[in-house]
């Protein structure tokens, strides 16, 4: 069996992740990876996983004629261009969410990876947590009949930092894309009219990005179904990441995950320990799937999980929950795309 051979660029949290997954899986390996701010502890980083190629050149990694696929997990203003380059070097393409925060520019991009015939996933990855898999599995076979209300709760543990808030996009193209992207894949359906309220709740320093930090969105889907989505930047007890769907004969509902099941009885309460801590936590094993899956989709031509076009209808709802916060009224994909193209 052939190996594929791989290339990253940026060796931050994601991408450190992403190559650890990948040398657990067999004939793959990572030949190189690229950071603008590679130093000292990044090769060391890398030596220590056998990684021998490390650069601060991305271009190296794209026009090296060995390398198969590049992952993309650089800051999202390096996506569009690195995807053209890469799909004119004929590399397979694995990005990071959101794929660019201008609609126009994400199309161009997931144009290029089809002229060139390049496959080309995108990294959300809580459609292959073994929760939300179980649910969509379930919708999709008709298990509780047809969706009626599909419900998403997504509560960070904490807010982030300053300098992380005012170059994010805002909470629904950073925090809340992902939930747009598992409102479609669960209900089976586009969504075609998004009503948004924002406020903020936990730090002014939200609002003096224009952004905020506590949401709740309606979405009204092309099959009918109305979803509603809540977000907040800070929940106190932890992790908060929920689902459940309400159908024509029946409901399933996924919880959080735990370090454990232990549950503690006393005379004065009943407790149990705090959902594990973050995303890294939650969905590690997610991570590894997509990684898994995208790989296998390389060796086997397949489709990918997640492609161009999950990535455009996520960021459209994202654009369209900003524009309805503006405007103070729903506002509908196909508006908000006009908007966006009309400049």
């Amino acid at each position: 069996m052939k190996t594929i051979q791989v290339g990253i660029i940026g060796a931050g949290r994601i991408g450190k992740i992403h190559a650890d997954n990948l040398m657990k899986l067999a004939n793959v390996e990572v030949k190189s990876i690229a950071d603008l701010f590679a130093d000292e502890d990044l090769n060391d980083w890398a030596a220590a996983r056998g990684i021998l190629n490390v650069t601060k050149n991305n271009l190296e990694v794209i026009q090296d004629p060995e390398i198969d696929a590049v992952f993309i997990c650089s800051i999202t203003d390096t996506h569009v261009p690195l995807i053209m380059e890469a799909a004119k070097a004929g590399k397979h393409i694995f990005c990071e969410k959101p794929v660019s925060m201008d609609i126009t520019q994400t199309m161009q991009a997931v144009e290029a990876a089809r002229i060139n015939g390049v496959k080309l996933q995108i990294g959300f990855n809580r459609r292959f947590d073994h929760n939300f898999k179980r649910i969509e599995s379930g919708v999709k076979a008709g298990e509780i009949g047809n969706p009626h209300i599909i419900k998403i709760t997504s509560r960070d543990p904490n807010p982030p930092p300053e300098s992380y808030i005012k170059s994010s996009g805002g909470i629904f193209m950073d925090m809340a894309i992902h939930d747009f992207d598992m409102a479609r894949f669960i209900c089976g359906s586009d969504v075609e009219e998004v009503y948004a309220r924002g406020a903020v709740l936990i730090d002014p320093i939200f609002g003096k990005y224009e952004d905020v930090d506590t949401a709740l969105i309606t979405l009204t889907f092309a099959n009918g179904a109305l979803g509603i989505i809540d977000n907040s930047r800070q929940a106190v007890y932890g992790y908060d990441q929920r689902v459940e769907v309400f159908g024509s004969k029946g409901n399933m509902a996924a919880n959080n995950d735990y370090p454990n099941t232990v549950e503690i009885s006393t005379k004065d309460s009943v407790y149990r320990d705090k959902p594990l801590h973050f995303f890294l936590e939650r969905y590690n094993a997610a991570y590894m799937e997509e990684t898994s899956l995208f790989i296998q989709a390389i060796r086997e031509d397949n489709q990918v999980a997640v492609d161009g076009n999950d990535a455009i209808q996520a960021e459209l709802i994202a654009l369209a929950a900003k524009l309805s916060i503006k405007l103070g009224k729903p506002v509908k994909l196909s508006e908000a795309l006009g908007l966006a193209e009309g400049g």
